[in-house]
């Protein structure tokens, strides 16, 4: 049975000339930084956040090129092609973020850029949730999407070393290991994903597209891509209604992992920077308690420690969640592994932050985007996600995406591109495979383990009801606070505001 429903949850399903995925930024970045320089009508950028510093390409490679840093290299493409319009979309981001952020982006990109870099923040979404789409279109034939962002502490390559001197940003600061996927297309579904930038850049203010058309780039698959055998992909959203637009409520995200999970007759494969999601975890548990449907292996890839207000507000709910399927599974027969990657450092944990959204069913299935497995993107946020779907068993693209999922696993594991590979790629007794990997303390392969000192502290009661708003469904208004926090919890959620009060002063 079909997991992917046209109107139900995804937008439509397109053709597509060409299709794949990019793991991590080094391949992601230089790929990007080719495009670019080959385009000659226009690039649209949406996402989440943009740094002008950034550097696309490092080491040798940047030797050899030109302006490598994101803007400059911007300027340096529109001086060079006087017909080149750049257009570059941003989430107008909360003070929360402030810390996080590049500040005066209007005056650096709109005033210090080209006058044909059109730079805006685009703040219009429902009260509460952010813009989170991440996607680039070149010259309306190529088109990338999924979970990264052009900014700082994200580049890294695919070996995740414990210290990479390229891994460094502008100002000399060094950052841990990420990991984080992207996809490229060629073919009908990048105009539509055109129509999608076109209306929000409307629907920011903008002024309506005037687009040049002085011929379109020749697309090339980029670099140590993994393509995918597919000629046609689906586009899944979840938007919540603004009131400055006529958007409806999609939550085709929301449906689109429902669907798919409750469709797995072997194995969930899931990487992802949080699990959070209610719908996500009330899916897992009915699959796994249907009687008369084959057991599962449930394999989940998660940074087991995020920043710490994360941690509070989405790592508690996690830990929860994952103690519960885990329990679950026990009783049902399901097998259910959850796993970080990290490496020793003279005793410690030394982590790679897993910032990508991926879920694979069976090897038969499989979509990638912007989605976290988090309440907020299920309902809340605005997100974009790809999907590929096998017709049959002796589809090519099968063997395709258990050769990615492979990959990843080996990557997870510290053995990209050796001789493993393909252990990680058989399905059968993978979480055997995976459980003898863990077992080694000296593996960057290790099973994910929740913060002690949290697990053990009266935190998740007293913080519970602010998760609640932290991490919504909908959009945050009166109705909802008080929907989401009753009368008789008023005393614990002060409780936490005090906890959390109390930290704060601490650090």
């Amino acid at each position: 049975m079909s997991v992917l429903k046209p109107g139900q949850n995804c937008m439509g399903i397109y053709e597509a000339d060409s299709t794949g995925v990019l793991v991590d930024a080094c391949d992601y970045y230089r790929a990007f930084y080719h495009t670019a320089l080959s385009a000659q009508s226009y690039l649209l950028l949406a996402g989440w956040q943009f740094d002008s510093e950034v550097k696309l390409l490092r080491g040798k490679e940047e030797a050899a090129a030109g302006e490598v840093r994101f803007l400059q290299f911007l300027n340096a493409l529109c001086q060079a092609n006087p017909a080149l319009q750049i257009y570059i979309l941003a989430w107008d981001f909360s003070a929360v973020f402030s810390l996080e952020r590049e500040w005066f982006q209007n005056i650096i990109f709109n005033w210090s850029g080209n006058e044909r870099i059109h730079f805006r923040f685009d703040s219009v979404h429902a009260y509460g949730a952010t813009h989170h789409q991440k996607f680039v279109i070149a010259d309306g034939v190529l088109a990338y999407a999924g979970g990264m962002d052009i900014c700082s502490s994200r580049w890294d390559d695919r070996r995740h070393m414990r210290e990479n001197p390229l891994r460094v940003d502008v100002d000399g600061t060094r950052y841990g290991s990420y990991h984080d996927i992207q996809t490229y297309h060629t073919g009908e579904v990048v105009g539509v994903l055109f129509e999608l930038f076109r209306q929000r850049w409307s629907d920011s203010g903008g002024a309506p597209l005037k687009l040049p058309q002085v011929g379109a780039l020749t697309p090339q698959v980029p670099v140590n891509a993994f393509i995918l055998p597919a000629g046609r992909v689906a586009l899944s959203l979840t938007v919540a209604p603004a009131p400055q637009t006529t958007q409806r409520k999609v939550s085709e995200i929301r449906r689109l992992f429902v669907d798919a999970i409750m469709s797995a007759e072997h194995l969930v494969y899931l990487e992802n920077q949080y699990f959070s999601s209610q719908a996500i975890y009330w899916t897992l548990v009915a699959r796994m308690t249907l009687p008369d449907r084959p057991r599962l292996q449930i394999v989940m890839m998660l940074p087991d420690r995020l920043p710490l207000t994360e941690e509070l507000f989405l790592g508690l709910p996690q830990m929860k969640m994952i103690r519960s399927l885990q329990l679950v599974a026990e009783k049902t027969g399901h097998q259910l592994s959850v796993y970080s990657s990290a490496e020793m450092d003279h005793g410690n944990r030394k982590m790679t932050f897993i910032h990508s959204k991926l879920l694979a069913i069976d090897d038969r299935f499989l979509t990638i985007g912007s989605a976290n497995a988090t309440n907020r993107s299920m309902g809340l946020d605005t997100e974009l996600n790809l999907s590929w779907e096998a017709t049959g068993p002796e589809d090519p693209l099968v063997p395709a995406i258990r050769r990615l999922r492979g990959s990843l696993l080996a990557e997870h594991a510290g053995l990209a591109g050796s001789d493993e590979e393909e252990k990680f790629a058989e399905v059968e007794n993978l979480t055997r495979h995976l459980e003898c990997m863990a077992d080694d303390h000296e593996a960057r392969l290790c099973r994910y383990q929740a913060d002690p000192t949290l697990e053990k502290s009266d935190w998740p009661d007293a913080l519970e009801p602010i998760a609640r708003v932290v991490d919504p469904e909908q959009p945050i208004d009166n109705e909802f606070l008080f929907e989401s926090i009753s009368k008789s919890e008023l005393g614990s959620f002060a409780k936490g505001i005090f906890k959390l009060s109390q930290m704060m002063i601490g650090l």
